[in-house]
This record gives C-alpha cells, structure tokens and sequence, in this order.
C-alpha cells in the first residue's frame, strides 16, 4: 500500500518533468492534447471534465510544485484553444494557435509575466507576489456597498467596474490593459470595481451586466457598458466619455470677461487653466466633476493665438500648466498654483481651499450649512457675520463695502455672507425681528447655529449702508465676540432656505433627457443583438398591439356605420307616421337594464344643479297611475343610450311636484307659449304627462319632448307589438267615428294611449344627441321649497 501512495506523486511530478522539458525545448510539438492527455476526436463534453480536473490539480494554491503555475497556463491555455472551434480547427490543419507563436517561446513560456491572471480566478488568490500586489480582491464589490457608498459617490466621481467570474477565459486576456488603466485611472481619482458573478449575482443583475467579462462605468448613479476593443486609450476615452459635456468652458480673450463676471450670477469661484495641449487635461475635468457644485471650470490653451492677450495680463508661464482662481475681484486672481506634473492631492487641496467667494450669497440650504456650521466643540465655534440687503441698485454701495470689510478679515472662525431679503423672507424677519415682513433697510447681524435643527443664537449689530462708522461699529463687536461669545442674546428656530436656483431645474432635466438620449442611441448602435431581442421584442410586441387594436377598432367602426345606416333609414319612416322606431347611440350600452332614479329633494341637488359639465339629465314626467306603463316604455326608447357616460335617467312625479314643472315652464317662456296654444281650444289643465325633459344644471338650459299620440286602437295592438304599425293618423280619425265601448274596453284604450306617448322618444334622443334641438335657457333652477311635495 504504501508503493502504491508513493507512486501517484511520483508518476506526477515525471509528468510535469517531461512537460516542463516539453515547454523548455518548445516549438510546434507543444500539442493541447497532449496537455490535456485527449485524443484529438475527444468531445467538447470530455475536454471540459478533464481540464476540470488538471485545473484543480495544478492550481499554484494547492500544488506546492515550482513549476505549478507554469503548468496550470498551459492547461488553461490548451482548453482554451480546443473549446474554441475555430482555434481547434486552425491548429489541427496547421499545428499552431490563433497566436503566430508556439507555447515554448517568449509568451508562454519562461516570460509568462505579461499573461496576467485575475487573483480572484477560481477564487483564490495567487502565492504570487508580482500578482498579490494588484489583487482583485481590494477593489471587490458587495451589492449593499456598491447601493451605500459607489452610487452616492458617483455624483463626485465616475467609477469604472470590471464584471468577472470563474472559469472566465477571456477574462484572463484584458488583465494585462485593466492592471494598467487601474493604475492611471485610480491616481486621477476615478472609482475602481470588481464584481464577482459567481459571488455576486444580485448586484449583476442590479447592473444588467449578463455576461462575462464586461467593463461598466457608474456617473450620477447611471451605469453606462464598455462597447469597444479593451484597450487603454478605449477606456481612457471611455471614462473622458463618461463625463458631462458642458463641465468646462474654453476661454479666450474675447469670452473671457464674460466668464469671469458670471461670478455674481453663478455664486460660485472660477479657475481658469492655461496649459499647452489643446484638448482639457482628463485630470482638470474630474476635478471639475467633483466641484461642479463650488466652482465653475475654465480651459485657456496657450497654443491658440486667441488667448495671447489672457497669458500676457495675468503673466503666465508657458512652460508649465498654471491654475489660477477668480473670486470678486477678476482683475487680480485670488490664488494660483504652477507646476509641472499636477497631482490629484495638490488640485484638490486647491479647490478645497477656495470653494468659497469671500463673501457669497445664501442661494440654498446646503450652502448655509457648509458656512455657518453647527457649533461641535467650544474650540471649533463658527460665526457668521451675514448682510440682510436687498438686490436693488439703491444698496450696491453697502454691498460692496460689506464685500471690501470681508476682504480684510483673517480670522477662520469667522465667515461672511449676504442674504436677499427679498428671496429669503422668512429668514429674514426672524433676525431682523420684523413682525410686518415689509423691506427694511440693510442690517448686519452675527449668528452661531447650535443644532442641525435650526437653533441659533444672533444678535443684531447695526444697520448698514457701508460708512466708516458701520465699519467701526463691526470691527468693536466682533472683538467683544472674540472675548465673550455670550453677547449674542437672542435665540431662534432658522427655517429652511429656498433654493434660489431651483428655476434651473428645468434646464438642467433638458441636458440630463439629452444625455441620457445619447447613451441609448449609444447602446443600440454597439450592442449586439443577442442582448438587443429582448428590447425589440418588447417594443416589436407592443407596436403590433397597437396596430392591432387600430385596425380592429377601424374595422368596427365601419361595420357599426354600416348598420346605423339602415336603421336611420328606419328612423325617417318614423317620422311619417310611423308608431315605433329603432334607435342606436355611438357607445354600446354597458349593462342590460336602465337606471331610472326619482328627481326629489334629495337628489334634486345631484342630479340637476350640481351636475357635471357636460353631463344631462333626461327626466321623464308621470303620475301615479301612468308609472308602470311609462317607465317600462321609457326604458325600451332610451335603452340603447346607456352607453353613454354623459346621460343619467330620471322620472318626476307630477302629482307630487306639479308646482315646480309649471315654475320650470315659465321661466322657459317659449315652451309655455307653445303650451297655451294647446290649451286654447278648451279649459282644461295642461297634462304633463309623458313629457321628457333634458336638463343641463351646468349651463342652466332645457330641451323639452312633448308626447305626439299615434291613435293606435285595440285592433292594432298586435301589430304594435311586432313594432311595424304605420298609419297612426288616419287610425285617429277612424277612431272618433265608432261609438263607446265597455267599460273594460275604455280603460284598455286608456293604458293604450298613454303607453303611446313615448313613440318617437327614440328619435328625439336622438336629435339631441346630435344637438339639433332647440334649447330653452333659464335663468335660474327652481328653489327647492318647488321640489317639496305639497300637501
């Protein structure tokens, strides 16, 4: 037993001997398979299993062997050639790999120094010292670190991130060029990571990264993809790409006093960079990312003839980038920096130190926070010594001598500012202490905040209008502050500030929708289409529903104005005599009953005076005896005009509310004319029965149906039930010539004449669907003590 355990690592390492002497003495007789120990028809299947094995096998971390790791490339190497079917045919037909040189030399062989291996490859690291320095493992991104500290980062610098995982061949190809643009982009303080998908595969798909590798880059919380050859000038464009277009300004003398007096404007600093390249420095735009919120950014490029006249007044030196700061006074630059090679930490201690204008105007909360912060310690108190003045020309003298006094001051516990009272009111009358929020003259008051919730001790100093004696007065109790802080006596809950650049918004929202235009257009040009189906699926399924929908609601809308067409015709006939007509409205009718409500004091609000616009009431008049039978015929008429939204349906009871139908006619006086020309052949009352009223409550006006009885007899009853009756009139005539019948007979003629009252209410509906109808204005709606039932 123990030869048989001696020669398994015996039988090894002979194995990586005649390999190693294989390798050293290389050339063409380097064969894959050999390595891998398959035979040249060996399936994809079988290659896979085997490699599996040697890869565990001569892993650096678990085969203690010299020369493990040279061995583990060239079993990584000759999968990768036989699991590509290209590669495997190219060196089946001509003994070599898609690289022009054999595995012996140079490449692969003892210089294996420039094929670099991800550390985190099968998830261990490498003993390797040369490839412990640049571990994967230091730039390796968790889902809640990447939501918690990358994405809020990204709005002050772009992060560049590598999507790797196990058993990712072609992950091993970029190393070389990622190690390098790690190196240069991490130094001008670009963001770096690393995202695992075997580990990571919550936070992939957060980034909608689904294959391996990919090189992403994170700004402002968007992630854009990598679409180019991985190589160091792709990427480096890449992350210049990433930025924002309009961070900085090309100056030259003939825009440079332009930029320089948007000071005011703006709120902000402005630095100005003369170097002698004609493109920006990488470098000079991510600090202008990172302080976009401070400072505004210029470039002047010395070559240009155009910036002669800027070089020569500030005195610059065309051997080395200068960096100069403006902040009130563009005449004279309020700091600078020379020198050749800029370093990140140098600019940003720069910037840092000049965020500020030396007096600068509360726009916003954030600003007031960063100025007058929340006193922390008794040794770290900070006061602030802000103008109340307005924007007016009358106190740009004050102002500016507020701006000269704030000039002079050296002391860092100190700060100054200005605030508009006119855009910060509520501020303002709270340190003024002014009860009638009117405009009062400039006032100059000194302030500590004692908590992030808005308590501050302040004591107003003097009124200002920038005299000697103001200045005097400000220079006695700043000393007496700097020997007693106790002299701000008065205390105050300071509300939050309006953000006086909010009207830019919109500005900024047109450039971000225009940016973000640009990425998609971006993404669909240089993705490939194996990623691109999903999103022309969606957008081909969602076009061919749409037109879908169209054609169908096309087709039916012919086919509906094919059937109107008859049944208008239907509607003509009617109108000559006939006793029944077909109606139909241009929206189906939702439910298979009508919804008839009673018009009463309590719904008589609802529905009639505060009835929507746009909307009717269709009401139909009766009695107590003639409810049945109308109501039943009054939903047969308007039945096919449920459909529409606009239509409610009501009855009104005439014996209840007689009153308020004969208030309601004579405020229509036409209609009433009309009725008393009815009512001139005898002296009965005026029978309101089987009217119809549409009533609009919003523009307070009516159209009136009035029942037209058809004379239909008993006789023809059965005719009038199948709907084709015709001849009414001349049924009527005929019918005053027979004598009186029974009783019985009577009250069936009766119930008849009343249940034809509503014939041709279907054609009258439809008119004023149309809205050829006459309209009869009112004034007013009867009050409700006419809707009231009488005793």
């Amino acid at each position: 037993m123990a030869g048989s355990k001696m020669s398994v690592p015996l039988a090894a390492v002979v194995l990586l001997y005649v390999l190693l002497a294989e390798s050293t003495h290389g050339g063409p007789e380097m064969d894959p398979y050999k390595i891998l120990g398959v035979t040249r028809s060996a399936s994809q299947a079988e290659i896979k299993k085997v490699y599996k094995r040697l890869a565990k096998e001569w892993h650096p971390d678990k085969n203690k062997n010299p020369g493990a790791e040279d061995m583990f490339i060239k079993i990584t190497k000759s999968y990768e050639i036989l699991s590509s079917e290209d590669k495997r045919a190219n060196f089946d037909r001509y003994g070599q790999t898609d690289d022009t040189q054999p595995y012996g030399n140079g490449r692969y062989g003892h210089r294996h120094d420039s094929f670099y291996f991800d550390e985190s490859f099968f998830n261990f690291p490498f003993n390797s010292k040369n490839h412990r320095d640049f571990a994967d493992s230091k730039y390796t991104l968790h889902f809640n670190q990447y939501v918690s500290d990358v994405v809020p980062e990204s709005y002050k610098r772009p992060y560049l991130i590598k999507i790797t995982s196990d058993w990712c061949f072609s992950c091993i190809h970029i190393e070389p060029v990622w190690k390098e643009v790690v190196q240069e982009m991490e130094s001008l303080g670009v963001g770096i990571g690393v995202v695992d998908v075997g580990y990571e595969r919550r936070l992939a798909n957060h980034l909608g990264a689904h294959r391996t590798p990919s090189i992403l880059g994170v700004i402002n919380g968007k992630v854009t993809f990598f679409h180019y050859a991985v190589a160091k000038e792709h990427l480096r464009q890449f992350v210049e790409d990433l930025l924002p277009q309009r961070l900085v300004e090309r100056v030259t003398d003939k825009n440079d006093l332009q930029f320089l007096n948007s000071w005011h404007e703006l709120n902000k600093p402005h630095v100005l960079l003369f170097d002698q390249v004609p493109a920006v420095p990488l470098l000079y735009k991510l600090t202008a990312f990172a302080y976009k919120d401070y400072l505004q950014f210029g470039y002047v490029d010395q070559g240009l003839s155009e910036t002669a006249n800027l070089q020569k007044q500030f005195n610059i030196n065309t051997y080395a980038p200068t960096m100069l700061v403006f902040k009130e006074n563009i005449d004279k630059p309020a700091d600078i920096i020379q020198a050749k090679g800029m370093k990140k930490q140098i600019i940003d201690e720069f910037m840092a130190n000049n965020k500020f204008l030396l007096a600068p105007r509360l726009v916003n909360q954030k600003l007031f926070d960063e100025l007058c912060p929340v006193k922390q310690f008794h040794r770290r108190r900070k006061y602030c010594v802000l103008l109340i003045t307005g924007d007016e020309e009358t106190f740009s003298f004050g102002n500016q001598a507020f701006l000269s006094f704030a000039s002079t001051n050296t002391k860092e516990v100190v700060r100054f500012a200005y605030v508009y009272q006119r855009l910060q009111q509520q501020l303002c009358d709270i340190l003024m202490q002014n009860k009638d929020s009117a405009q009062s003259p400039p006032q100059v008051v000194i302030l500590e905040r004692r908590n992030a919730a808005g308590k501050a001790l302040f004591k107003p100093v003097t009124a200002w209008n920038g005299s000697v004696e103001d200045k005097q007065r400000l220079v006695e109790e700043l000393e007496r502050l700097q020997k007693d802080p106790s002299i701000l006596i008065h205390d105050a809950m300071l509300p939050e500030l309006n953000n006086e650049f909010a009207s830019m918004f919109i500005i900024r929202w047109i450039y971000a929708s225009y940016d973000y235009l640009s990425e998609v257009i971006d993404d669909i040009l240089h993705n490939n289409w194996r990623e691109m189906m999903p999103l022309l699926s969606l957008i081909f399924s969602a076009l061919f529903i749409l037109f879908g929908t169209v054609v169908i609601q096309a087709f039916s809308d012919s086919s509906e104005d094919k059937q109107t067409k008859p049944k208008a015709k239907d509607g003509t006939k009617a109108e000559n005599g006939s006793s029944g007509s077909v109606t139909t409205s241009s929206r189906p009718p939702k439910k298979n009953f009508v919804e008839v409500t009673e018009l009463t004091d309590i719904t008589y609000m609802s529905n009639l005076v505060k009835l929507r616009p746009g909307h009717m009431n269709i009401v139909l008049v009766l009695t107590d005896a003639s409810k049945n039978i109308l109501l039943s015929k009054f939903a047969k008429e308007v039945y096919s005009f449920t459909g529409s939204l606009t239509l409610h349906f009501s009855f009104l009871n005439i014996d209840k509310h007689s009153e308020w139908m004969s208030t309601l006619l004579e405020y229509a006086q036409d209609t009433m004319q009309i009725d008393a020309d009815e009512d001139d052949g005898g002296n009965r009352k005026i029978d309101y029965t089987g009217y119809v009223l549409a009533l609009n409550g919003h523009k307070k006006y009516l159209c009136l149906f009035k029942p037209v009885y058809t004379g239909e007899d008993l006789d023809s009853k059965s005719s009038e039930d199948e709907g084709g009756a015709s001849g009414g009139r001349s049924r009527s005539s005929s019918r005053d010539d027979h004598p009186p019948r029974k009783s019985n007979r009577s009250r069936s003629l009766s119930t008849l004449q009343i249940h034809h009252k509503l014939d041709r209410l279907g054609l009258w509906m439809e008119r004023l669907m149309e809205g050829t109808l006459p309209r009869y204005y009112i004034p007013a709606w009867p009050g409700l003590e006419k809707i009231t039932p009488s005793k």
